[in-house]
């Protein structure tokens, strides 16, 4: 699960910040993100959170103490950490909305099928900069991707029909095998040559044009990311753990509710009644 936990922090945060609101239901209040375009059928691991929430609750003698907006922010540290990534200290106070948006995680939650200025434009409306899109989109070296948000890079074909030259033949073709021009939605790629370990290899992919997503291979084409991408595929990607690291935290201060905003959700995925 360490890859969908990690993802659920990032979604989480680039919805009106890191508040816990892609854990919420839908009600007839609650818009949930959890239907949202890049979630709905996508998004995993709530069932994990549950259980997490459940041991810290106990561990806190069996009342809400800590929000599950922090419980997303550490599960999404350790995961990183059990595959061997790197380790970063939590910041920790975050409290949990009482509100989600589903328009808002359609518009702000990064495409697969954007191209660089996309991409730049839609960090940086969080606060984060070039460098940081590149040491967060690392966050690909684990987990996996559903063909349909490959299909059309490695049949050489981009949304509004142009060929995709910048894919290695060879690549394109292996992924061919298992993800179909007319079907297999749901099948799932590696998002690098080693999905269970965190490490460089995402980006020396990315330098043999062998990016899964058409979004991956946008950090390097010929544009202001290439030497970063390089860097960060090189030294044993040490400079990579370093910034992902500092990215993650500076990622996980996005608008966090704090005092008196928000509360702290006995049900992660409901508002207190």
């Amino acid at each position: 699960m360490g890859a969908s936990l990690l993802r659920l922090h990032f979604h989480d945060c680039f919805v009106q910040g890191c508040d816990g609101s892609i854990l919420l239901d839908a009600t007839p209040t609650i818009d949930s993100e959890k239907t949202a375009l890049p979630n709905n059928n996508s998004a995993r691991g709530f069932e994990v959170i549950d259980m997490i929430k459940a041991e810290v609750d106990k561990a806190c003698g069996g009342k809400p103490v800590v929000s599950c907006a922090d419980i997303l922010a550490v599960a999404a540290r350790d995961s990183v950490v059990a595959r061997g990534g790197s380790r970063w200290e939590v910041q920790l106070g975050r409290r949990d909305s009482t509100s989600a948006s589903r328009t808002t995680a359609n518009n702000d939650i990064p495409s697969p099928f954007m191209d660089l200025p996309a991409l730049k434009s839609s960090f940086q409306k969080q606060g984060l900069n070039e460098r940081d899109l590149v040491a967060l989109s690392g966050g690909h070296t684990i987990g996996f991707s559903q063909c349909q948000f490959f299909r059309n890079r490695i049949f050489n074909e981009t949304a509004d029909n142009k060929t995709e030259a910048n894919i290695d033949a060879e690549f394109a073709r292996e992924r061919r095998a298992s993800c179909f021009a007319g079907s297999g939605d749901a099948n799932l790629g590696s998002l690098d040559g080693s999905p269970a370990r965190f490490d460089g290899s995402y980006f020396k992919n990315l330098v043999e044009k062998k990016g899964l997503l058409h979004s991956d291979q946008a950090l390097f084409a010929g544009g202001s990311t290439d030497s970063v991408v390089k860097g960060y595929g090189s030294n044993n990607g040490r400079s990579f753990w370093f910034d992902f690291a500092s990215s993650m935290v500076k990622m996980g201060n996005i608008k966090p509710l704090t005092g008196n905003r928000g509360q702290i959700r006995v049900n992660c995925r409901k508002v207190n009644a």
